[in-house]
């Protein structure tokens, strides 16, 4: 039996938002998150953090990524931080699991699949001490 995924934390959750400036004052000013930087992706959104918990939110208007195929990387998503890249592909492909693989304009070594449910996941390795994270 393949072990299951060695995961540190609950990294961030992503709100996908019609207006995304809108919904960052909404977190920001009506529940206490800071806005913080996020890599320059090529649509609108917002990182913000506070209390342990990161929230990215993602403009829902902008253009999907196409090559993702049925994997919509900025849908709403549960998102894992892990230390070691080479078992999450291992752990995938022993439970038979399709997934994406990238590395966004942030450095970001992201893994995309789905629940059983068809809920997304990212389980993602960050850079050491990269800008963007608080």
């Amino acid at each position: 039996m393949t072990p299951p995924l060695p995961i540190r934390r609950l990294q961030h959750i992503a709100v996908s938002a019609v207006d995304p400036i809108q919904s960052r004052d909404f977190y920001r000013d009506v529940l206490g998150f800071r806005e913080v930087e996020r890599p320059p992706f090529n649509f609108r959104g917002a990182w913000l953090c506070a209390y342990g918990i990161q929230i990215h939110v993602i403009d829902r208007a902008a253009p999907r990524d196409q090559e993702i195929g049925a994997i919509d990387t900025r849908a709403s998503h549960l998102a894992f931080e892990v230390e070691d890249p080479s078992v999450i592909v291992e752990i995938l492909e022993g439970h038979g699991i399709p997934y994406l693989q990238r590395v966004n304009a942030g450095g970001i070594h992201q893994t995309f699949f789905h629940d059983p449910d068809g809920n997304p996941i990212e389980v993602a390795v960050y850079p050491a001490d990269p800008p963007f994270l608080p």
